[in-house]
């Protein structure tokens, strides 16, 4: 079982949305068994918490079940996820910092699979309207969309 962690800053926007839209691809595809998905925050501002109502809605206007409570990353993450995806380069930053050599090469910026743009951030949509949080989802998905093309095979 590939274990996946998406980490953005408070855990409360980006990546809980990640980690219900992998869920919801995952059970589309038939993977549930292959793959095991969770999300954290860089800092402990929204330790368990909801994720932000934005994100509820734009997880249920496109039809992705959504529950989770903020947490923090910890160093035992880095030991136990396979793949680990930043939101952001100062997200990648900090886990980097966080991790041992060795863990480097799971660590990620998540938009390195949108075929849709060259940014290397998904933009944190926190101080935004619900269309920032519309545009984050379909950054995610489409992300996901071709991790999963290239990851997600059962052999």
């Amino acid at each position: 079982m590939q274990k996946v962690l998406f980490v953005c800053l408070g855990n409360i926007c980006r990546s809980p949305l990640a980690e219900a839209i992998f869920n919801h691809k995952i059970s589309q595809r038939g993977l549930e068994r292959h793959f095991l998905a969770d999300s954290c925050g860089t800092s402990h501002y929204h330790i368990g918490d909801p994720p932000d109502p934005r994100t509820l809605h734009s997880a249920r206007q496109n039809g992705v079940p959504i529950q989770h409570l903020g947490r923090q990353l910890h160093a035992a993450d880095l030991d136990r996820f396979d793949w680990i995806f930043a939101m952001d380069r100062s997200n990648h930053h900090h886990i980097l910092t966080l991790a041992r050599a060795e863990h480097h090469v799971k660590v990620h910026l998540m938009r390195r699979w949108d075929p849709q743009s060259d940014s290397h951030d998904v933009p944190d949509p926190y101080y935004g309207d619900e269309r920032d949080f519309q545009d984050v989802f379909a950054i995610l998905s489409r992300s996901i969309d071709v991790f999963l093309d290239e990851h997600g095979s059962i052999n």
